[in-house]
């Protein structure tokens, strides 16, 4: 990473069905060995499957599935005088989002199901109930976090 000046964020243009860049994201997250179509096939298949089951409008679902799912607060490591602690530290939104990202699919493919549309479906589902393995993973994040508070001054 240059030292000179940070490096400027790439924004991708938002999906074509949801007009949403939420969508975006979250389909190139997903996305294996470059598989785009692939990858976008699968997640509107899953938004089906969530209307189908839920009776409501699957966006919804899905950004309050993220919204439950973005950490607040984690754990870094920090080096001071010999030994490490684990100081606790404010998530931006930015990597807030990445990480309930990527936790939602990870834990998805982890998932018992047939196909991944499937698995992804029932996990954004019960991810915007507060449940599922995904919301457990933010718990464990800012039970981590809380854990740590007395290392808080070693915040940098």
């Amino acid at each position: 990473m240059s030292r000179r000046n940070a490096a400027e964020k790439r924004i991708p243009p938002p999906d074509a069905i949801y007009n949403s860049q939420l969508v975006s994201r979250f389909v190139h997250r997903m996305m294996q060995r470059g598989k785009k179509s692939t990858a976008q096939r699968t997640f509107y298949d899953s938004l089906t499957l969530i209307k189908e089951r839920t009776r409501l409008e699957p966006l919804d679902v899905f950004n309050k599935a993220v919204k439950n799912v973005t950490p607040l607060l984690e754990v870094k490591a920090r080096r001071v005088g010999g030994s490490t602690y684990q100081v606790p530290v404010e998530v931006k939104q930015h990597r807030g989002v990445a990480l309930a990202t990527q936790w939602i699919i990870n834990n998805s493919r982890k998932r018992a199901g047939r196909s991944f549309s499937e698995r992804l479906s029932a996990e954004l589902i019960d991810a915007s109930n507060g449940a599922g393995a995904s919301v457990k993973k933010r718990d464990e994040t800012h039970k981590m976090a809380e854990a740590n508070k007395a290392f808080a001054h070693y915040r940098y």
